[in-house]
């Protein structure tokens, strides 16, 4: 197989001058079927990661490594967005007119109260956050469920990509998938959707017989 760059979800990622954090999903073209942006999270700081535009992949032989110095990570997009929640009253209250607004990015991940929404409603505004993916693009997270035409065969590791052009070759399946060790990657051609979970147009029984897969080094 030609050499290829494997994002496995949950690697290590660092910068120029260190580590910035881990990957915690990534972003797709479902259309032209590349590898757009990372989804880069810092240890120990849930909730306040940053979109990594994929041209900023440095290299994945020894971990995923980025081409630009941790103040220069930390200035990226945002990777999730607070919406105030309407309806406040009080000193907190606000109207419409004052939520934010996205112009360019839409929401593609489930949504979640943030920990200030469960606060009595003197101690702040009502607020929830969501993912920010580019519009026309989707997330896919480690964990999603992979289903054959019939029943699901499995949960995403991660990515396979060619670094030349950023395609994704291959989506690899987790270590609990139904044939114990095997080391199961499936073809991007065998992918119907990515948009509610991994939609393949394969059997089970079809998975199960592809070929080994000789992988670069894992990132």
């Amino acid at each position: 197989m030609s050499k290829t760059a494997e994002f496995s979800i949950g690697s290590e990622v660092t910068c120029s001058d260190g580590v910035c954090g881990d990957l915690r999903r990534v972003v797709v073209d479902p259309v032209a079927r590349s590898l757009t942006h990372l989804v880069v999270e810092p240890r120990h700081r849930p909730g306040t990661g940053h979109l990594v535009p994929i041209g900023l992949v440095a290299s994945t032989t020894e971990g995923i490594r980025l081409r630009c110095n941790k103040s220069e990570f930390e200035a990226l997009d945002d990777a999730e967005e607070i919406r105030f929640l309407p309806g406040a009253s009080g000193d907190w209250s606000y109207g419409q007119e004052q939520m934010l607004s996205w112009p360019y990015y839409v929401g593609m991940g489930g949504m979640g109260m943030g920990a200030s929404s469960q606060a009595p409603m003197d101690a702040g505004p009502l607020t929830t956050s969501r993912d920010r993916v580019p519009v026309g693009e989707v997330e896919v997270r480690r964990g999603e469920h992979v289903h054959a035409t019939d029943g699901a065969i499995g949960r995403v590791q991660g990515l396979v990509v060619d670094p030349g052009d950023h395609h994704v070759t291959h989506v690899l399946l987790d270590q609990g998938h139904l044939w114990g060790q095997k080391r199961v990657a499936i073809p991007i051609l065998a992918v119907t959707s990515v948009e509610d979970g991994v939609r393949l147009n394969l059997t089970k029984a079809e998975v199960r017989d592809l070929p080994t897969v000789d992988l670069d080094q894992p990132a």
